[in-house]
């Protein structure tokens, strides 16, 4: 692949998502002025970043409180996920008699819990940071799982002929090549992890100098403040895009040198 057509990819990667997003908000603005329809039922997209602008202070502080929340909620479960996957790595009888239960906390919906985690741990900062671990932690787990228990047979039973110890083995083998089902992993991890951090925020619909975006939006709501409870979204929306690009970018960095699925494509 020609250094052109690598620098037209990337280029191509940033306009089509973009001119996609102009024609939409394009399309939203028109419609809203064309029908008159009124601000507190849609905003249009021009009095949403009007919006956006005059309460930036309040929306920002609230965004970094929500920020705080999952990226540490993302980096708990990334430790606590990849010390599963590892542990489940050495044994199957471990990996089957565990597993389940991390099924089990990816299938219980977060708001059915949340109100009691919330009421069990009485810092509340600490209860929403577990919320969102609850949420984030599996597909970490499963995805580093599958990774380690995915090495080529051949290079396994290689290794061994060699002599080298299963501590080896798993070090030179299969945590290399379990590392891009890890950033898979870790993708859709930091999505879930500010998902969760919203709905624990939800349920616990707690203001004051911690309110985070979720309380921003329910207050807007109340208070038929619509153009605000859009920016709010708005925002949500962008730091979930930020912290997936984070995650590809780590990803790119760790992989770009030697695995397939970061190399240049040739079209």
């Amino acid at each position: 692949m020609t250094a052109q057509g690598g620098r037209r990819g990337q280029w191509l990667r940033i306009v089509a998502p973009a001119a996609v997003g102009v024609v939409v908000l394009a399309a939203w603005q028109a419609l809203v002025v064309v029908y008159r329809v009124p601000a507190y039922l849609v905003p249009s997209p021009l009095l949403v970043l009007r919006t956006l602008v005059s309460d930036r202070v309040l929306l920002f502080h609230a965004l970094a409180s929500t920020l705080g929340v999952a990226l540490a909620a993302l980096v708990i479960a990334v430790v606590a996920g990849v010390a599963a996957a590892l542990v489940f790595a050495q044994s199957r009888w471990i990996e089957t008699s565990f597993f389940p239960y991390a099924i089990l906390l990816q299938v219980t919906p977060i708001v059915s819990i949340a109100p009691l985690i919330i009421i069990w741990v009485h810092d509340l900062w600490a209860a929403l940071v577990l919320c969102a671990v609850v949420v984030a932690i599996f597909p970490v787990i499963s995805n580093t799982t599958l990774g380690l228990r995915s090495a080529d047979p051949g290079l396994v039973d290689l290794f061994r002929l060699a002599g080298a110890s299963r501590w080896q083995t798993l070090w030179r083998l299969r945590v290399p090549g379990a590392l891009p089902y890890f950033f898979g992993g870790l993708r859709i991890a930091s999505g879930l992890a500010l998902i969760g951090a919203v709905v624990a925020e939800f349920v616990a619909g707690t203001g004051g100098a911690s309110a985070g975006l979720a309380y921003q939006i329910l207050l807007a709501g109340m208070q038929l403040n619509i153009p605000r409870m859009f920016a709010a979204l708005v925002l949500i929306a962008a730091a979930g895009v930020a912290l997936f690009a984070a995650s590809g970018a780590l990803a790119h960095a760790a992989l770009a040198r030697w695995h397939e699925s970061e190399l240049p494509r040739d079209s």
